[in-house]
C-alpha cells in the first residue's frame, strides 16, 4: 500500500494518542474529517493499524525496570531448545526471547520492579533453562543489562 505524508501524519498522531477524535486529527492533517476517516480506515483495513492498545506505566505496575538477558548454551539441539522456550513461556517477568547468531543464543527481555529482583532470580549469573527455573543448571551463561525505560512507542 502506498502511504504519502498524511498518511504517515496521521500514524504518526495515532501511535501518540490512538483515541484522538477524527475532527482532531483531520484538523492536524488539515482534511475535512470524512476523507480523514477514510484515510484511516484504510490504515485498518489494509492491516497498516494492526490494534489500537492501552500503555499501562509500567513503575505503577510494579515492573518499571527492563532487563535485557543475554544467554549463551553448550547446548545446541533441537530438544533443548524447545524446553527453554517451555521454561521462558512459564515466567511472567519474560516478555520477549529472541534466538540470535553469534556469541549470544538468545535474548531476553524482562521486566521487573528492580534490577535487585533480576539479581535475586540469577544472583550468579550461571545459571540453565529448566522447567522449573530457567537459570537452574550450569548449562547457560547469562548477562543481565538494566534500564529504567523513559515512554514506550510504536514504530
Amino acid at each position: 500500500m502506498g502511504m504519502d505524508l498524511i498518511d504517515r501524519k496521521l500514524l504518526e498522531l495515532l501511535q501518540e494518542d490512538a483515541t484522538m477524535p477524527i475532527a482532531e486529527l483531520a484538523t492536524r492533517v488539515n482534511l475535512s474529517q470524512t476523507p480523514c476517516w477514510k484515510r484511516v480506515q484504510r490504515l485498518k483495513d489494509t492491516g497498516v493499524i494492526r490494534a489500537q492498545v492501552a500503555l499501562c506505566d509500567p513503575r505503577k505496575l510494579g515492573v518499571g525496570t527492563t532487563v535485557f538477558v543475554a544467554v549463551r548454551t553448550n547446548q545446541h539441539t533441537q530438544s533443548w531448545a524447545d524446553e527453554f522456550t517451555r521454561a521462558v513461556r512459564d515466567i511472567p517477568e519474560v516478555v520477549e526471547v529472541y534466538r540470535m547468531s553469534g556469541e549470544t543464543d538468545y535474548l531476553m527481555r524482562v521486566v521487573v520492579s528492580d534490577s535487585s529482583n533480576i539479581r535475586r532470580r540469577c544472583p550468579s549469573g550461571r545459571r540453565s533453562a529448566t522447567r522449573s527455573e530457567v537459570w537452574a543448571e550450569p548449562a547457560c551463561m547469562t548477562q543481565a543489562s538494566c534500564r529504567n525505560p523513559s515512554e514506550n512507542r510504536g514504530a
